[in-house]
């Protein structure tokens, strides 16, 4: 007997009216909304203005969720294609089924296409969203939950996930891989946000620390899941695909860090890197020289405008023999007449 499990959900969905509520799409949506609200956050920090992350994410989400939905098809095409399969079953994205590498891939296609049109470099994006597709990630696994998939290899652990019978499972106490995924998510993004405050990453590596982590993580977890799945050499397609990712990952990381040192200075072209100096003179300020009478001091070179109502004396005529500034207050005159006898001695 089970004395502690997880319990699952006896329903992924609920009716309001005639509207379904489903939790795998609205777990999706709240990692959508967490990874926009602090990817806009960081992107301000950085020099962005408000709105550029969301603005960009417009085009990053759709593509990501049709990518994500494209890779698990197609790597998984004999639940849609088999024989006595339904391939409208396909486009059934509320039932489960999105790939992280498909939805990553081509949801970096379409934030290229947001980033060309804003002139804004890719890589100084995705470091600023890095963390928050992680917090994304741990939200979505929830919905697997919902749908009761996904789990591991059988287990009695307090921490087992109760899974009721149903099509493709059968009941029994299992572990939770979308916890130990969450978990791992929620992990990930505080080692980026700590590595990228600690060593100021740039052009792309807090993105590419992401996906290294997350990478490690997966390979683990996946190895311990049950659902049917493609093999290559005995080992889980997924497994390789993360041990792929992670060589990459971390082959830009060192790459990266040769080739182009430090973070980037400014992140949108019409926006002024933080800290900046403030200009000169504004446009509609007084000019230099009318201020030249209130006491401004005049530029090396420039003749003072006191000096034009002056009459000029002996000393002004020869530039070798100006008079001090003391002589000219108590009479430059009398002074001019008590030094010539000296340079007659000289």
């Amino acid at each position: 007997m089970d004395l502690a499990y997880i319990p699952s959900p006896s329903t992924g969905v609920i009716h309001l009216g005639p509207i379904p509520l489903r939790g795998y799409a609205f777990c999706i949506i709240i990692g959508v909304f967490v990874a926009v609200w602090l990817g806009n956050r960081r992107w301000i920090a950085r020099g962005g203005k408000p709105g550029t992350v969301a603005d960009i994410a417009v085009w990053a989400v759709p593509f990501g969720l049709v990518g994500g939905r494209l890779y698990h098809v197609i790597t998984d095409y004999q639940l849609y294609f088999g024989e006595g399969r339904n391939w409208v079953d396909a486009f059934k994205i509320w039932e489960g089924g999105l790939g992280i590498w498909g939805a990553i891939a081509l949801g970096a296609v379409g934030a290229w296409i947001g980033c060309r049109l804003r002139g804004i470099p890719l890589p100084a994006w995705a470091d600023a969203l890095a963390p928050g597709i992680a917090l994304a990630q741990a939200c979505g696994r929830w919905g697997n939950w919902f749908n009761q998939e996904l789990y591991g290899r059988a287990t009695d652990l307090p921490w087992a996930l109760k899974i009721s019978e149903g099509p493709n499972r059968v009941a029994g106490t299992y572990h939770p891989t979308f916890l130990y995924e969450s978990l791992w998510c929620v992990g990930v993004a505080l080692l980026v946000i700590w590595a990228d405050r600690r060593f100021k990453l740039g052009h792309g590596r807090a993105f590419a620390l992401y996906v290294a982590a997350y990478c490690v993580g997966r390979g683990w977890i996946e190895y311990m899941r049950v659902d049917e799945a493609h093999h290559i050499l005995g080992v889980r397609l997924n497994v390789w695909t993360s041990i792929v990712v992670f060589l990459l990952a971390v082959t830009y990381l060192v790459l990266s860090a040769k080739l182009r040192p430090g973070r980037e200075a400014i992140v949108e072209p019409d926006r002024e890197p933080s800290g900046g100096s403030e200009p000169a003179a504004e446009a509609g300020s007084e000019p230099a020289t009318a201020k030249a009478g209130a006491g401004a001091v005049p530029k090396a070179g420039s003749e003072p405008a006191v000096k034009a109502d002056a009459p000029k004396t002996g000393a002004d005529a020869d530039p070798k023999a100006g008079a001090t500034a003391e002589d000219k207050t108590t009479g430059g005159d009398e002074a001019a007449g008590a030094k010539a006898p000296e340079a007659k001695k000289l």
